[in-house]
């Protein structure tokens, strides 16, 4: 009997599977979800993100606009959006001194806006790799369309300011668009995968040979 009475634990145990089974499911989800949000602030320079969302409860009036309010945040949603698209086009390297340096994408490489460029050409560094490609304009329009539809879609004030009326539908919206856009995003990163470390996005690490030089 002490041996059946020992058992039964283990019968409990099997009827739980089914939740644990519903417990991996939401797990699977979450990590889906937040893989997604993931890729879109991959998209996004992070400098950006944090201006706007600084800014924009000032000239937004946290949602109570008026006309003066409407044309600040359509102004401070233009400088941002101009931004993005400017970020995709820069790109950085590592100078002498293990310090990131940045530069503007052209056809013919990277223009450093330091003037120390001249010193690392002279180092044997080649600026011809950075040159400009057409991945670049595709990653510059797609990282305005995200950021037009985070701004425009998943703030409350920006909602409210310019589309009252669909404030009662923006949850929905909140939960579905990084999901929405992470995958799509996931599909740019495939098909035009991003090698640029430009202004607001993660800086060019170290090259192997300078940390031996070191």
């Amino acid at each position: 009997m002490e041996e059946g009475i020992k058992a039964e634990p283990k019968k409990e145990g099997a009827a739980t599977d089914p939740a644990k089974g519903s417990t991996s499911t939401v797990g699977v989800m979450a990590d889906a979800t937040f893989k997604s949000i993931g890729d879109v602030l991959r998209l996004l320079p992070t400098a950006t993100v944090i201006v706007y969302e600084v800014l924009n409860p000032i000239v937004t009036n946290t949602g109570d606009c008026h006309v003066g309010y409407k044309i600040a945040t359509g102004i401070l949603l233009g400088l941002c959006g101009f931004f993005c698209a400017f970020s995709t086009f820069t790109d950085s390297y590592v100078g002498a001194d293990g310090k990131a340096k940045y530069g503007l994408v052209t056809p013919r490489g990277l223009l450093p806006f330091s003037d120390d460029g001249g010193a690392a050409a002279g180092d044997g560094r080649d600026f011809s790799k950075y040159r400009l490609r057409f991945a670049d304009f595709v990653h510059s329009a797609f990282a305005v369309a995200v950021f037009a539809a985070v701004a425009l879609l998943a703030d409350a004030n920006t909602v409210a300011c310019f589309y009252p009326s669909l404030k009662d539908q923006q949850k929905k919206v909140v939960m579905a668009l990084p999901v929405v856009v992470g995958a799509v995003a996931s599909v740019v990163f495939i098909v035009f995968p991003c090698t640029r470390h430009g202004i607001g996005y993660p800086p060019s690490k170290p090259e192997t040979s300078a940390l031996a030089s070191q």
